[in-house]
């Protein structure tokens, strides 16, 4: 007769090492684990060096229970992006609070850096390209989402300024697009540090902007 197993899964009466009981997940928690998995895996390997097969491996299941709860590799990509996305998107517009612009290009440059520093992985998966791409999102797409929250913004101080609030959504794609790419490059070289290159993305922007023609012409030959 078997001796009681303890808690921390020793034999109370034998040195014969035994297995616990595995504990079931529920359906929530194997989703979510999948998710985990499948995030990781993307973000090292890109969405074509990632199989069903290691997905299910890592995770201890067999290749239909990750069918059976996303349809197939798609389906779970399709769910890490959207979830990344919403993150990144959610951070940049909650941070925008201050009243002063030369603030709000602060916070919108900190936010994203802030979500590049703390969620690297889902930052490398929304900037690398991938055949499910055009049905999930892209970067570009994200970016563009992200500007549009800050063209109402632009809109009012070039209505200050006197001029045209029309070309508001040009501005502000240029400016969310280069704190985007420059947090791209920031990504790998975590060089300098977050706010120092915050503070010179911001002194560009600002000083850009502070310095900002009405009517702005080209001064070399080509006019069209």
């Amino acid at each position: 007769m078997m001796g009681d197993v303890a808690i921390d899964g020793s034999s109370s009466s034998s040195d014969k090492p035994r297995r616990g009981r595995r504990v079931r997940m529920t359906g929530a928690e194997r989703r979510q684990q999948l998710l985990d998995i499948g995030r990781t895996l993307f973000a090292e390997k890109g969405f074509e060096g990632t199989s069903v097969e290691e997905i299910a491996a890592k995770a201890g299941v067999s290749k239909p229970v990750v069918y059976e709860h996303f349809g197939g590799k798609e389906g779970l990509y399709a769910v890490v992006v959207d979830r990344e996305m919403r993150q990144l998107l959610d951070g940049v517009t909650g941070a925008l609070t201050a009243g002063h612009p030369r603030e709000l290009l602060e916070q919108a440059a900190f936010a994203l850096l802030d979500y590049i520093e703390s969620y690297t992985d889902g930052f490398r998966i929304l900037v690398r390209d991938s055949p499910v791409a055009q049905s999930t999102g892209t970067f570009a797409s994200l970016i563009s989402d992200i500007a549009t929250q800050v063209e109402d913004i632009l809109g009012l101080e070039f209505k200050a300024r006197g001029f045209d609030p029309k070309l508001a959504p040009l501005y502000a794609q240029a400016l969310v697009g280069m704190v985007a790419l420059t947090g791209q490059w920031w990504l790998d070289v975590r060089r300098p540090k977050k706010a120092e290159v915050a503070a010179h993305l911001v002194n560009l922007a600002w000083h850009g902007l502070d310095g900002l023609e009405s009517k702005p012409r080209l001064v070399g030959h080509r006019k069209s």
